[in-house]
């Protein structure tokens, strides 16, 4: 009997930032705490054969492309950063036919106590 893996999700959970993001400009000047949590589908197929790096999605590679996007330019929305960051992710990893970014800001700056703002967005490679 053969058995294949035809689709796989890797997940990176709560992946913490500091970083200069927002509408407001003590947000842009003085930060706050972000997280990030990314789900990724792909083929296993390869990786699951021959338990070889190149033949998968490599997280670490993918916290690097999240990383730019949270510790460069800033951005006024959060939606933005999420949809950035799943652009970047479907353009630079072929493997990858869905993503999903989940970013949240942690420290927001409204009167309502409340534990976080996400935004959520997801991409799909086209066929």
């Amino acid at each position: 009997m053969k058995t294949h893996a035809r689709s796989a999700r890797l997940s990176i959970a709560n992946a913490d930032f500091y970083a200069y993001h927002g509408v407001r400009e003590e947000e842009r000047s003085l930060g706050g705490r972000y997280q990030v949590d990314i789900d990724v589908e792909y083929d296993a197929s390869a990786a699951v054969m021959s338990d070889d790096l190149s033949d998968t999605v490599n997280y670490e590679e993918i916290l690097f492309a999240v990383n730019e996007h949270m510790n460069g330019e800033p951005y006024e929305l959060i939606e933005t950063i999420a949809f950035d960051i799943a652009t970047s992710i479907i353009e630079q990893f072929a493997l990858v036919q869905t993503v999903t970014v989940r970013v949240r800001k942690l420290n927001v700056p409204v009167q309502q106590v409340l534990d976080y703002v996400e935004a959520e967005i997801t991409a799909k490679r086209d066929s």
